[in-house]
């Protein structure tokens, strides 16, 4: 697929461009890895539900950024910095507090934790300056929960893909999700590994 490497010709930053017209963009997304504090590494299957994915959207609590670097391996990757990355993750220009992504007319943002007033000064805050015109998004992908959601509030779609680890609260195999979005319509599916 010549057009995943077009992808990343421009430099990553908080904010990313991509351009899908007439084609849809398969989104892999997992959270809450927890690696490797709950598993030794990501559970195998997730190889064969990102299969032919041409991103992937890490939402947090990652822990050790070998993580990435593994999931680099099937597509690019984003990570949203959790509430328990620290040190390593900090050096990790893929580790950001949130990104803002503007894909086919679409604005995602990846974070952590689920923002719930987005008038609140905490909320206007995390705008970069200079993006005023992507304060609002009509996607939001964040983690913290350890939980699935997916629920539109008005015409924003709040999706959490859970955990492949630590779904729940509990060790073993849990959840990911799998995002397509082009032009005209947005989707997503939750998989249970």
């Amino acid at each position: 697929m010549a057009y995943r490497a077009w992808l990343f010709q421009k430099p990553l930053t908080n904010k990313a461009w991509f351009t899908y017209h007439g084609i849809v963009m398969r989104i892999g997304l997992l959270a809450d890895t927890h690696i490797p504090d709950v598993a030794e590494k990501l559970p195998p299957e997730i190889n064969r539900a990102f299969l032919s994915v041409d991103l992937i959207l890490h939402a947090g609590d990652i822990y050790a950024p070998s993580v990435l670097d593994d999931l680099e391996q099937i597509a690019p990757v984003l990570a949203a910095r959790g509430d328990d990355d620290y040190l390593s993750s900090l050096r990790d220009e893929r580790v950001q507090e949130k990104h803002v992504l503007e894909i086919d007319g679409h604005i995602l943002w990846l974070v952590h934790e689920r923002s719930y007033y987005f008038q609140s000064s905490w909320f206007q805050s995390r705008v970069p300056t200079g993006q005023e015109k992507y304060d609002f998004p009509n996607i939001v992908v964040f983690g913290h929960e350890h939980r699935t959601v997916e629920r539109r509030i008005d015409d924003i779609l709040f999706v959490s893909p859970g955990s492949p680890t630590f779904l729940g609260y509990r060790y073993g195999p849990g959840t990911v999700g799998i995002l397509n979005i082009d032009s005209d319509r947005v989707d997503v599916n939750i998989l249970q590994l």
